[in-house]
């Protein structure tokens, strides 16, 4: 409770001074205090048990709440405002097949989990088809968090590195190394025990600062927000249906099936976002909380949406020129350039500053903690070992895991260069691919299957979704192509793609992996 009143303190003051690099070092540091403190009343314990399981006692509306900001974080709170101006409110269509997605994690997946007492969820494969299949899931649900998680603390850290660090002369590397610091020194004890209580206090800040943000932008506009709902101007943004085009990236289908997979790979098959649904106390509890928060974060997707529109509103009423990143626009940098360097005042630097830290860590403290708990379980069999090694081995893996995704995201600071939400997205529908075809084989058919060669089909199949994707003339022609979609006119005789891949790559890349292990299938089957 100290922690929190020094923070308020902070907070109050801070409404009487401009936001500088040492004020935003200051907010930061006060707000990890409130984390530590939680982390030190959680991690008494500091048990194995606690820290994979949280020993099965969280309660249902406490983890969907927090998991709210850990399937939203830095990427939904940066990116996907400023992914308006380029896709308007097409975003709605992923979200729409997440909703469906999240039904069939509560009455698929959770009973199986719950069923089996699983610690990882990849033990599932190792008790369906075997050591090869288990260790090929739990390998690539690896390769997909690492991604995933340096993803978002990415862009958090190009965030902070530019309205912060770059002011204090700090190299961007050791904005990264800080950043993985904190989350490993309020996680190292008490794991997912603590996240489940710190992703709850963050979720409430990042919403927090959203519906601030849109209430002072809306009064710098001399709107209330009936009149922002109603005007011209956010119907420039706003269409969420693209059903004109089947062959373009943006349409209905593809993006709702998109979606919808995504939910499914990315929460229902993903380590980092069911563990903390085997916390709760019951298979009841834990559908529960998936139903409330599917709803929910349907609502705040839309939310966020409008939030990015406005942004746009105002840069252009304002002149404001969306913020360079080595040389190029970056729209992922307009929300932090408008809250931070607009004139809104304290208010909204700070909440904004507040939400983007709760939005950043609320999801890559889980991965952290994940990715430790999948290593452990998965890779190094932790449960075989000595009582004595165990705690060791896991602290041992936390430390290295945080050194990974240190590494992970400096490389990426050299080479993207696209909208961070677009990346991750597509990145998913590689790495989730042959998790979906392996799960689906095991659900719903009874067959058994030469394990040793299923490494080898998650490769052909990812190699082969690339192809699909890539492969030059498989979905081009060389023709005249208008702008305005018609097929002739006078433009230059050039290589037209008459169908982009979205999101619906995942269900292809699935397919080909189901298809694949019927190639391996055995003659013998299992009694369901």
């Amino acid at each position: 409770m100290q922690y929190i009143v020094t923070l308020l303190f902070v907070l109050w003051h801070l409404k009487f001074i401009l936001m500088t690099a040492t004020h935003i070092l200051l907010l930061i540091g006060c707000y990890f205090l409130v984390l530590l403190s939680i982390s030190y009343f959680t991690g008494k314990n500091d048990s194995n048990a606690d820290f994979f399981k949280a020993g099965k006692k969280s309660p249902w509306y406490l983890v969907a709440f927090g998991m709210i900001g850990a399937s939203l974080s830095g990427v939904t709170f940066i990116s996907v405002p400023g992914w308006v101006e380029s896709s308007q409110f097409s975003y709605m269509q992923i979200v729409f097949g997440y909703l469906v997605g999240y039904f069939v994690i509560a009455y698929v997946l959770l009973p199986i989990y719950y069923k089996l007492n699983v610690t990882s969820i990849y033990e599932y494969l190792k008790q369906r088809f075997g050591i090869v299949s288990y260790k090929t899931g739990a390998f690539f649900f690896f390769i997909s968090r690492v991604l995933g998680a340096s993803f978002r603390l990415f862009l958090v850290a190009i965030v902070l590195q530019q309205f912060v660090f770059d002011a204090l002369n700090i190299p961007f590397e050791v904005t990264v190394i800080l950043s993985i610091l904190l989350i490993w020194i309020y996680t190292f004890k008490g794991g997912i025990k603590t996240i489940v209580w710190t992703d709850t206090l963050q979720t409430l800040f990042m919403l927090t600062a959203v519906g601030l943000s849109i209430y002072f932008i809306n009064e710098k506009l001399q709107w209330s927000f009936l009149e922002f709902w109603k005007s011209e101007e956010l119907k420039q943004y706003s269409k969420v249906f693209f059903i004109d085009d089947f062959f373009a990236k943006k349409h209905f289908i593809k993006s709702f099936l998109g979606g919808m997979f995504i939910a499914i790979c990315m929460t229902g098959l993903d380590q980092d976002m069911m563990q903390k649904n085997l916390t709760c106390k019951s298979l009841k509890d834990a559908q529960k909380n998936m139903i409330s928060f599917s709803l929910v974060l349907v609502v705040v997707n839309f939310i966020f949406l409008l939030l990015g529109a406005l942004l746009f509103i105002y840069a252009t009423k304002f002149n404001i020129t969306t913020p360079l990143m080595d040389g190029k626009p970056k729209a992922d940098l307009l929300f932090p350039e408008i809250a931070l360097n607009s004139g809104l005042g304290i208010t909204v630097a700070i909440t904004f500053m507040l939400g983007l830290i709760a939005a950043a860590y609320s999801s890559a403290d889980s991965a952290l903690t994940s990715l430790t708990t999948s290593f452990c379980i998965d890779f190094l069999s932790i449960e075989n070992k000595n009582k004595k090694e165990q705690k060791s081995i896991r602290k041992q893996t936390h430390i290295a895991m945080s050194i990974l995704l240190i590494i992970v995201i400096i490389i990426f600071k050299h080479l993207l260069d696209k909208s961070v939400i677009d990346i991750l997205l597509t990145t998913a529908s590689y790495t989730y691919g042959p998790l979906l075809g392996l799960f689906a084989f095991g659900i719903f058919t009874n067959y058994t299957i030469k394990d040793k060669y299923v490494w080898l089909i998650a490769l052909t199949s990812i190699l082969l979704s690339f192809l699909i994707t890539y492969t030059p003339t498989l979905f081009s022609y060389y023709g005249n192509y208008c702008a305005d979609g018609s097929w002739e006119c006078a433009s230059s005789y050039a290589k037209v793609n008459f169908y982009i891949f979205g999101h619906e790559l995942l269900l292809i890349n699935g397919s080909i992996m189901f298809l694949g292990l019927l190639f391996i299938k055995n003659s013998v089957k299992i009694k369901k």
